[in-house]
């Protein structure tokens, strides 16, 4: 499965000109997405569209200009949760009264997919995965399947999560998340939290190499809270993807003392490689993988690794592979591969 074209909505600089060089650092904790101008959607639509709807909008829109897809798959952890939460409180209020239908309708997980099929007239398969951590996985391995026997099909994919008010604050309760962390202080102090992250990334993904800016090599998904099956799956992985002195590890760790040995353990079977980090730029959410890969393709396309992603080892002078590795809540863990045509 190939990589056409991308696009990413997050809190850094990555919607053209992308500039990583330059980190945006945390406020109060959170990481919050740039978003772009918002260019062919009605005014009355925009108004009534929640942040993580405006997000999957503004990432799916431009990929989709000189391209009808033959799907569209999003991976979701929550979809527009805060106007979920904004529609049942009109209930209480308005005692089931005179409620505000727009609230409602840009509340499900399922809008982001449904109003960009909607914008562009496109009545194709459409589809949303709501699995948490692995919501993002889960899509492409949809995709993945359809390309499998289709390769000249095109499907838009991707993953949209979006920071609410009402999430943030039960994950803040639960201890996931500390408003006192700055981005600088992610990896340098030991504690038991991180800092929140929203963004959106969007894939045009098909099964022809011709033009193709990275290729997805495996997807893979596991449920469990044991590292050594982690480290397991792990070794499978690399039997049949071998690592080179040009492979890359960009890793999930998000700074959180109570999971770093997830990442720590799986490093140690890979000593010789570069060991890249992701979530001081993004922060953390359940769909961060997707912002991964959006980084590794133009890591691959670029063949530079910005300074501000380096955990440890030498920078190769070519790099060929990418191996992504993320968990949340040490529950759910996914591995992408990527690699250059």
């Amino acid at each position: 499965m190939y990589i056409h074209q991308q696009l990413c909505i997050s809190p850094q600089q990555t919607v053209d000109p992308v500039n990583l060089d330059a980190l945006i650092p945390a406020t109060d904790g959170k990481l919050v997405a740039l978003e772009p101008a918002l260019e062919g959607v009605p005014p009355g639509m925009l108004r009534r569209m929640s942040k993580a709807v405006r997000m999957g909008i503004g990432a799916g829109l431009p990929l989709l200009k000189a391209v009808v897809p033959d799907g569209i798959i999003i991976g979701t952890a929550n979809g527009g949760m805060e106007d979920c939460i904004k529609f049942l409180n009109q209930i209480i209020d308005y005692e089931e009264g005179m409620l505000t239908p727009g609230n409602f309708v840009q509340s499900t997980p399922n809008a982001i997919a449904g109003q960009l099929s909607l914008i562009t007239r496109n009545r194709s398969y459409n589809a949303t995965h709501v699995h948490l951590g692995l919501a993002f996985e889960n899509a492409l391995l949809d995709a993945m399947m359809f390309l499998n026997e289709h390769p000249e099909q095109v499907y838009l994919t991707g993953a949209v999560d979006e920071i609410s008010t009402y999430n943030y604050n039960i994950d803040r309760l639960a201890g996931w998340y500390d408003p006192a962390l700055s981005s600088a202080d992610l990896f340098q102090s030991d504690h038991a939290a991180t800092i929140a992250g929203e963004g959106a990334a969007l894939f045009l993904l098909s099964g022809k190499p011709e033009g193709a800016q990275a290729r997805i090599e495996a997807v893979e998904t596991v449920h469990t809270e044991d590292p050594a099956y982690v480290e397991k799956r792990l070794q499978q992985l690399l039997i049949r993807y071998p690592i080179t002195k040009n492979t890359l590890l960009l890793s999930g760790d998000n700074g959180d003392n109570r999971y770093r040995f997830f990442y720590n353990n799986l490093e140690t079977l890979m000593p010789l490689t570069t060991v890249l980090r992701f979530k001081h730029l993004c922060g953390e959410y359940p769909t961060a993988s997707s912002f991964a890969t959006w980084l590794a393709t133009y890591i691959l396309q670029q063949q530079k690794v910005p300074e501000v992603l380096l955990k440890n080892g030498p920078l190769p002078t070519a790099i060929d592979r990418i191996i992504i590795y993320n968990q949340y809540h040490g529950k759910q863990h996914g591995f992408l591969i990527l690699s250059n045509n």
